[in-house]
């Protein structure tokens, strides 16, 4: 059996890392990086408790893998948009609104 306290210092660590790279970055890929740390965070807590919790569904297990594929599609429609607005606007700072943005 394992203890709990490692993957969940890991779940904490990884997804205060995606939080602050959400909240303290200004190009769009960092941001989508940061939220992928806390998709990842994520999915490591499921399997997590999917381990220590007896169930026989494997909903931790079976959750994680709805997270991964989630994740890559979110991943793929939010590089897409970037790529749009950088071929749109030259740059991709989230902070700066364009001038059809106003």
């Amino acid at each position: 059996m394992i203890h709990l306290w490692p993957p969940l210092l890991l779940v904490a660590i990884l997804f205060g890392t995606g939080l602050f790279g959400v909240l303290a970055r200004r190009n769009a890929v960092l941001v989508l990086v940061g939220v992928e740390l806390m998709l990842a965070a994520a999915g490591l807590l499921f399997v997590t408790f999917g381990s220590t919790i007896r169930d026989t569904a494997r909903a931790g297990h079976v959750l994680t893998i709805f997270l991964i594929t989630i994740a890559a599609a979110e991943i793929a429609v939010a590089l897409a948009v970037i790529l749009a607005v950088y071929r749109s606007r030259g740059d991709i700072d989230v902070t700066v609104a364009g001038e059809d943005d106003l």
